[in-house]
């Protein structure tokens, strides 16, 4: 028997479009529930906010990095235990529905790999210039801040105006993260979506860690 769940696809992104997004009590709740913070984290893209040591060791290149290359296995190392937590809030349901979003273009990850492994990585979801930044993970020191960082540095080359983060935590602190009330952040999405941008998965990884020359680099 195929299964149904209780949102489509085309749900979630409209979802989005009005700055809400879904999440579950736990994995291991199959309901979905919608949020709109009534303050949202938001990270600087024009420049992106870099902490100092983490520029230099991404310029070292210490690990390979893909875009969109095995989205599923992103999302499922997202859901799961790890040292930090014993939980999370991506169900079943949720990796359904954005692995689907995923092959219709509009979810995106970014994988960090030591040779064969994946270490590291983040995915979310693009409407417009806008990028909702939804899980990462790491399983090797500095692996999710990687991530991040070259995610910010593809984001700026290709024009993006807003990196929504949802809420702010010690871990994006260092990145520059902005609170802004909710109706400040809807003006700005609605400026983003107006204008059509592709995600920049064929960037070369030079030509993106070139934009990071103009970051704006925090003590950390």
């Amino acid at each position: 028997m195929t299964k149904t769940y209780a949102y489509s696809p085309e749900t979630i992104i409209k979802a989005y479009s009005l700055g809400v997004f879904p999440m579950a009590e736990s994995r291991s709740d199959p309901e979905i529930n919608f949020y709109e913070p009534d303050i949202r984290g938001v990270l600087p893209l024009n420049p992106p906010h870099i902490p100092r040591r983490l520029m230099k060791l991404v310029r070292q290149k210490p690990y390979r990095i893909t875009l969109d290359t095995d989205f599923k296995s992103v999302i499922e190392a997202c859901a799961a235990p790890s040292d930090n937590r014993d939980d999370s809030w991506i169900n079943p349901e949720i990796v359904t529905l954005y692995c689907a979003l995923h092959k219709m273009g509009f979810a995106h990850s970014l994988e960090v790999w030591d040779g064969d492994m994946l270490i590291g990585g983040l995915y979310g979801v693009r409407l417009g210039r806008a990028f909702f930044g939804e899980s990462m993970f790491s399983r090797r020191s500095n692996a999710s801040k990687i991530a991040l960082t070259h995610l910010m540095a593809r984001l700026y080359y290709a024009g993006y105006t807003l990196l929504d983060a949802q809420f702010s935590n010690d871990h994006l602190i260092q990145f520059g993260i902005e609170e802004i009330p909710k109706e400040t952040f809807k003006v700005r999405l609605a400026e983003a979506l107006l204008t059509p941008t592709a995600f920049p998965s064929d960037i070369a990884e030079d030509d993106a860690l070139s934009y990071l020359a103009q970051a704006r680099t925090v003590t950390s």
